[in-house]
C-alpha cells in the first residue's frame, strides 16, 4: 500500500534524490501461473507506475521496459533501475539531474531455502556508483516461522545470499573492472540489507500481544531476533540497525489502512482469523 500524500510529503521535508525504499515481497501469489505466466510482470509495471505517481506528484510517467522516465522536468523522479524474482522486486528512483552520476548499474537475484527456485525466498539486489562510492541494496525474502530453529533457518538464507549474489556485466562475463567494481555483495562501500527479514519477537505470543496492546515497546525491543543476533554477531557482525520508533505489525486487513493485530487493539485486530503475534519482521539493515 502506497500512501501518496505522506510520500510526497517526505520527499520535499528532505529534499531527496535517491529512493531505494520501493521494495516487495509476495508482490504476486506463490502458484505455477504467477511463476511461470506474465502475471508478474503486469504486476510490476502496475508498481512502478504507482511509485512513480507517488513520487512525481501524479504527474505522467512514460515506461520503457524495466525503466520509467518522466516526461518533465529536471527535478522529476526517474527509474533508473529494478529486479524482480517472482513476488520479491527492488525499484530505484533518482531524480533526473542525479542520473547522469549513476553508474555501472547491476542487478542479481538467488533463491534461497526449499523452494528457491520458486522465487518464494531469497533476495534481489542491485547495485550502482554514485559520484565514485559503491553502493549495493539486497532486498530479502527470508525463510518465516516462529518456531525452534526458524531463525537459524533465516541466518542460513542470509549467508546463502550474501555468498552466492555475484554481479555480472550484461554479455554474462565478470563485470570488467576499469575501476575495480566490487562484485560480491560485501565489497560495495555501503550495503543496506532490507525487506520481509521474517525476524519474530523471541517471547510467549500472548505475553507479545500484551506488551503490544500495552505499548511497551522497549520490553518488546529486548526481544526481538534481529536485535539478538546483531548483538551477538553470530551472523550479521558490523551490520546495524536504524532506531525503532513504530509498533510492531503483521498486515493490513484488506481494503483497509488498519493494521491486523494494531497497536490499539479494539474491533480492527479482532476481525477475522488470529493471526500470529506482531514483530519488527520488515527491516532495513546497513553496514
Amino acid at each position: 500500500m502506497i500512501d501518496h500524500q505522506q510520500c510526497r510529503r517526505q520527499v520535499a521535508a528532505v529534499k531527496i534524490d535517491l529512493h531505494v525504499r520501493c521494495r516487495f515481497q509476495e508482490m504476486v501469489p506463490l502458484n505455477v501461473r504467477s511463476v511461470l505466466g506474465p502475471k508478474q510482470r503486469s504486476a510490476a509495471m502496475n508498481w512502478q507506475r504507482l511509485i512513480g505517481d507517488a513520487l512525481n506528484g501524479g504527474r505522467r510517467s512514460v515506461m520503457d521496459g524495466e525503466d520509467a522516465a518522466m516526461d518533465h522536468g529536471q527535478g522529476a523522479f526517474r527509474c533508473v533501475m529494478s529486479k524482480q524474482m517472482v513476488g520479491i522486486f527492488v525499484s530505484v528512483w533518482t531524480r533526473s539531474g542525479l542520473r547522469r552520476h549513476v553508474r555501472h548499474p547491476g542487478v542479481s537475484a538467488v533463491g534461497a531455502g526449499v523452494l528457491g527456485r520458486l522465487g518464494n525466498k531469497g533476495a534481489v539486489s542491485v547495485r550502482f556508483l554514485l559520484h565514485g562510492t559503491s553502493f549495493c541494496f539486497v532486498c530479502c525474502h527470508l525463510a518465516s516461522g516462529g518456531g525452534d530453529g526458524d531463525a537459524l533457518r533465516r541466518n542460513a538464507d542470509a549467508a546463502y545470499i550474501l555468498a552466492r549474489t555475484s554481479f555480472l556485466n550484461s554479455g554474462g562475463a565478470p563485470a570488467p573492472a576499469p575501476e575495480e567494481l566490487p562484485r560480491k555483495i560485501l565489497d560495495h562501500d555501503r550495503v543496506v540489507l532490507l525487506g520481509d527479514l521474517n525476524y519474530r519477537i523471541a517471547m510467549d505470543d500472548a505475553e507479545a500481544r500484551q506488551l503490544v496492546r500495552a505499548r511497551k515497546w522497549s520490553m518488546l525491543l529486548e526481544n526481538d531476533e534481529l536485535l539478538l543476533e546483531l548483538a551477538e554477531g553470530r551472523r550479521f557482525d558490523g551490520w546495524r540497525e536504524g532506531h525503532v520508533t513504530f509498533a510492531p505489525t503483521y498486515k493490513y486487513h484488506r481494503n483497509s489502512d488498519q493494521f491486523c493485530w494494531c497497536a490499539d487493539g479494539g474491533a480492527a485486530a479482532g476481525r477475522g482469523k488470529q493471526h500470529r503475534a506482531p514483530a519488527w519482521s520488515d527491516s532495513d539493515t546497513p553496514n
